[in-house]
């Protein structure tokens, strides 16, 4: 009986400490967790998505050779050179109902080199990167009066901005498939 007794008071100690030290593992995982999505808020993706919209957008424009800056799939539709200018002009007429202090860049929505084009993209990217940084988590939240959308709050007119240039991204994609060139985005090692 005793020999039972102490296998059972054996069992109980692994079992406390087995308990414990699952608990102890909860804890660190719940801690850890808990602080990696305290982290996270809307204007802080806000700046990550605005800065891979950037990276995708310029690379897909630097693929398209110069001479094909001018195709058009259909002659009702922008060309090549006019979507990347469409997206410059559409994300500053927005990013400007946002009512940052950042001065507006002096680009040429006139251009039609590919150098000059990419630069004016560019460059309302930039502009609007330093507006999105003006604000803060709450202030991103707050609503103003967009041209498109009505009242609504600067992240929504952010993330509608994010949406348009996938929209025209997309459209892109197409006129370089076109012309025989792989997106950068497509492309595999």
């Amino acid at each position: 009986m005793k020999a039972f007794a102490d296998s059972a008071r054996l069992l109980y100690r692994g079992s406390v400490k087995t308990f414990n030290r699952f608990c102890l593992s909860a804890i660190v995982v719940v801690a850890t967790a808990s602080s990696a999505f305290a982290q996270a808020t809307i204007h802080g993706d806000l700046t990550k998505d605005w800065a891979s919209q950037k990276s995708l957008l310029v690379a897909l424009a630097n693929a398209m050779p110069e001479d094909k800056y001018g195709f058009k799939p259909t002659p009702a539709q922008r060309s090549f050179g006019e979507h990347v200018l469409h997206i410059a002009q559409v994300n500053m007429m927005l990013t400007q109902a946002l009512g940052g202090k950042t001065p507006q860049p002096a680009v040429n929505m006139k251009a039609t080199s590919k150098a000059d084009v990419i630069k004016v993209m560019s460059d309302v990217f930039d502009y609007s990167a330093k507006v999105i940084a003006e604000f803060n988590n709450t202030s991103i939240q707050e609503a103003i009066q967009a041209a498109f959308l009505g009242p609504s709050t600067r992240a929504r007119v952010m993330y509608f901005l994010v949406g348009h240039t996938q929209d025209t991204y997309g459209q892109m994609v197409v006129y370089v498939r076109l012309n025989g060139v792989t997106p950068p985005a497509s492309q595999r090692p």
